[in-house]
């Protein structure tokens, strides 16, 4: 299923991703600094979202309380708990 989260507290400003299967798959970000976003999405695809959850959640970017890792945790968990 398809999934877009709106971001809070980030440069980026959407995540859009699929969840199949409890499988991560095609993350894209909206804005954001490109390689960062790029490189994470790369790292997370095929990987199990709670693995992503407990890998990413809680990353603070500058002092922010959040980041895109975060940012992105945060949407995987809420897309789990839809399903």
């Amino acid at each position: 299923m398809h999934y877009s989260y709106r971001t809070k507290g980030t440069c980026s400003t959407m995540i859009d991703f699929d969840l199949e299967n409890g499988v991560i798959r095609n993350v894209r970000f909206t804005r954001g600094c490109n390689g960062n976003t790029q490189g994470i999405a790369k790292l997370v695809e095929g990987m199990k979202a709670n693995e992503v959850v407990k890998r990413l959640k809680g990353t603070n970017c500058s002092g922010r309380g959040t980041s895109c890792p975060d940012q992105l945790a945060r949407a995987i968990e809420l897309s789990m708990a839809e399903n």
